[in-house]
This record gives structure tokens, sequence and C-alpha cells, in this order.
């Protein structure tokens, strides 16, 4: 039977930072309406609507400018909202698709022409409801300039690592790579991390925080994780707000304006902060 997850409003109080100009938000998901699109069967998971229109009153708020769509895991391999969605709003959204192994060559084609940048895998261990890491289907939408957005389950990015630079495609990894902050900055998975960045093919979402901790913002056992990347690689560093926070039920309600003051001292410096949140969004999924 699927949970109604708890998700985030449009209500969020206004952020003493100022975000420069053309911020991007790498990692949103949307749902609804939902009677024209359903959740999946298998999705352990369904959730209230979160359109575009909400979405946009929140990022008047917080001073953002466009974002990324991620297919949300509770439509399972159907993209058909993601689609939807890019085609109403162009300028203002790129997407990453779950997608099946036998998509048709002309679905991918069409999709990349509609903003489709990516297409998301994750560990085994997060299910078998959403794409699991598979290098064939990466090879067929690497044809397509797609790269592969991973999510990794607790420390296994270690047990990864060496698959996904097998691939041809570019790799970006969510949520700090789902490492766990209690950890610390020395910890294995960290090194895996650092040394996959050194690669120049790897990219790392500097999102959902409250994934890596159980701690309440401001999460403080991941600035210091946030820090160690930002100085590592920020030509590899994106930021996501992972909004509308679902699958969060039992945790304090997620308070995006606060997760933009967060930003400041994940990457204290100005010029750094437009390079992650403006420069290097619009170099990876292609915004003018």
């Amino acid at each position: 039977m699927q949970k109604l997850t708890t998700t985030s409003n449009a209500n969020a109080r206004k952020p003493k930072l100022v975000l420069p100009p053309g911020a991007c938000d790498t990692h949103i998901h949307l749902f609804g309406p939902a009677a024209k699109y359903p959740f999946a069967s298998d999705s352990p998971y369904s959730a209230k609507d979160a359109p575009p229109e909400m979405l946009f009153k929140l990022q008047d708020v917080l001073g953002l400018s466009t974002a990324v769509i991620v297919s949300p895991g509770g439509y399972g391999r159907d993209y058909t909202m993601l689609a939807d969605v890019l085609t109403k709003y162009p300028a203002r959204f790129r997407g990453i698709a779950l997608v099946k192994p036998d998509i048709p060559t002309s679905e991918l084609a069409r999709l990349s022409t509609l903003g489709v940048k990516g297409m998301r895998m994750m560990s085994s261990k997060r299910g078998q409801h959403v794409p699991n890491f598979d290098p064939e289907i990466a090879a067929r939408v690497h044809e397509h300039g797609w790269h592969i957005q991973f999510y990794p389950h607790g420390t296994d990015i270690i047990d990864y690592a060496d698959k996904l630079l097998s691939l041809k495609n570019d790799i970006v990894l969510d949520h700090f790579a789902s490492i766990p902050a209690a950890g610390g900055v020395d910890q294995p998975a960290m090194k895996t991390v650092m040394k996959m960045l050194d690669t120049g093919r790897v990219w790392l979402k500097l999102s959902g925080p409250m994934r890596c901790t159980t701690q309440n913002l401001p999460y403080p056992s991941v600035t210091p994780m946030a820090q160690a990347f930002v100085k590592h690689a920020p030509e590899r560093m994106v930021w996501g707000s992972d909004w509308p926070h679902v699958n969060l039920d039992g945790r304090e309600p997620t308070d995006d304006g606060g997760l933009i003051n967060l930003i400041a001292d994940w990457i204290p410096d100005e010029a750094t902060r437009k390079r992650i949140l403006v420069d290097n969004a619009n170099k990876l999924y292609g915004f003018k």
C-alpha cells in the first residue's frame, strides 16, 4: 500500500542570503495533478500535488531563476509529466528522466529536444521500482549526450565508483553521494568521491543535506563535508534544494529559506557561489 508522503509548500521565509542573478536549483521534483499523472503501482509512496506554478512562487521568494526537474521515483519509469512540463516551460526547466531499457531511440531524441540532459539510476539498495546501474542503457543515452545521475545508498559509492567510471557518460552524484555526514570528512567514501571528482568527468550535487543526517537545520555535521567538496573541486559542484522534500515523514519540516542561508556557510566566497549556482549549472544543463 502506498503511503502519502509529506511535502513542503511554497510558503518559505525569505532568506537573508541574496543569490546571484540566474541561480539554478538543480534538483527538484514535481507532482500532479494526480488525476492526470498517476503514481506507479509499485511506488512505495504517493504525494500531494506540487506543480510548476507552486515552484515558481517558491523560487520568487528564494531568488532562484531556473530548475532541473528530476522525474520522481513515484512515477517509476513514466516520464510523461516531465515531458509535458518541459514542453510548456522550455526556458525555465531542464530534465532528468527515469527510462526503460527498451526505450526507442526516437524517443530518446525527442526527450533530448525537450531538454532532458540525463538519466537517473540508483543503488540497488534503493529498490527495484527505479532504474539501477545498467551499462547498456547508459551507453544508449550517451549517444544523445546524456549524463548518468546516480544516487548511491549509505557508503556504497565505494562499490559503484569503478563501475560508474567505466561508463562513457559524465556522472552526477546526488545528495552528497549519500555519504553519512556522521562519518566525517576523512571517511573512505569521502576519499572515493574526491578521487572521482579528480577525473574531470564527475559532478556532485550539494543537495539534500537532510538525506545525509538525522539532524535538523542547519545540519551541522554536513557543513564540513560541503566545505571540503567545495574547496576540492568548485568547478564540479552544483546546488539543489530537493524540493518538495518527499519521504522525510516524521522529520522536522524543511525550511527552504534556511537551506538558502546555509549556502553562505557551505560556499563562503561570493565568486565561488556564482560559479556553482550559475555558471556550473548552466554548463552542465545547457541553460542559456
